[in-house]
């Protein structure tokens, strides 16, 4: 460049500025393309979304049977035990006869010996694979998530995973999907392992509720949602107790504030200046 004109060297750098910049553009609009591809999820009305309102407990006995039959095969709760559902959506002799039909490595016993028993109210719900090694294996190279505080760590929480079970899709023109993998406008970049997991008739729920695509989603979100929130109810029955408290003790304090400040703000004050 040492013997280019000054001419040259002046349009070189436009050259060079333009493309750099026209690059830039170019990633910019393939980003936002990308982005229109991610729908948000539209509010949906849940029963427990209200002030005072708690969850649908025959809903979350049916969303059990919904995550048992059929998340349960790829998906852990770890988190939560059996004794949770006792006087939630089980009886306790329900909840024992659940947790009996797990087996639980235990021990040592007499004899230092590892032993496998029947399972207690104590014991965690059992995870589908022994190591995320061998999950990951099974699932074309992706480990399945925990499901215990889900509706909590995904922004739009109820209404997004909702929508993600029911938005699986044929994709769109110019969308290419890698081996395993299904669309779904809902999830991140469109492309999602997890194949579609509902549809209708999969289950047959036990109260003889028709159990369409819908409701299965509507009904295991909903025990996902008491499995990130068990105090759900007993905090917002705690809420109204205390607001039974604070209403009237805020009413009075208002009052003796009143009382109080009535004398100093209704007062006339009148200075005298000493005569000498």
């Amino acid at each position: 460049m040492a013997g280019w004109t000054v001419g040259k060297k002046v349009l070189a750098t436009a050259l060079g500025m333009g493309a750099t910049g026209g690059a830039g553009l170019y990633v910019a609009l393939d980003e936002s393309v990308k982005a229109d591809l991610t729908l948000h999820p539209p509010k949906l009305p849940w029963s427990h979304k209200g002030p005072i309102d708690s969850f649908d407990h025959a809903s979350i006995r049916r969303g059990y049977q919904v995550y048992k039959q059929v998340c349960a095969a790829c998906h852990s709760l770890k988190y939560i035990p059996y004794r949770h559902f006792v006087d939630v959506f089980m009886t306790e002799d329900e909840a024992k006869e659940e947790a009996a039909e797990i087996m639980v490595r235990d021990g040592p016993n007499d004899i230092g010996e590892m032993f496998d028993r029947p399972g207690k109210l104590t014991d965690y719900l059992p995870m589908p694979f022994p190591n995320s090694a061998a999950a990951a294996y099974a699932n074309n190279g992706a480990v399945p998530p925990d499901l215990s505080l889900m509706v909590l760590a995904r922004h739009g929480g109820e209404d997004y995973l909702y929508h993600l079970l029911n938005g699986y899709c044929d994709p769109p023109e110019g969308v290419e999907l890698g081996e395993g993998q299904h669309f779904n406008p809902y999830f991140p970049g469109g492309a999602i392992g997890m194949a579609p997991p509902l549809y209708t008739d999969i289950i047959e729920y036990e109260d003889g509720t028709p159990a369409t695509q819908s409701q299965l989603a509507k009904d295991v979100i909903t025990f996902l949602s008491w499995t990130a929130m068990p105090e759900h109810d007993e905090r917002k029955k705690f809420g109204m107790k205390a607001m039974l408290v604070l209403i009237p003790f805020t009413a009075l304090c208002y009052y003796k504030k009143r009382q109080y400040w009535s004398l100093l703000k209704s007062g006339k004050y009148v200075y005298n200046p000493k005569k000498y």
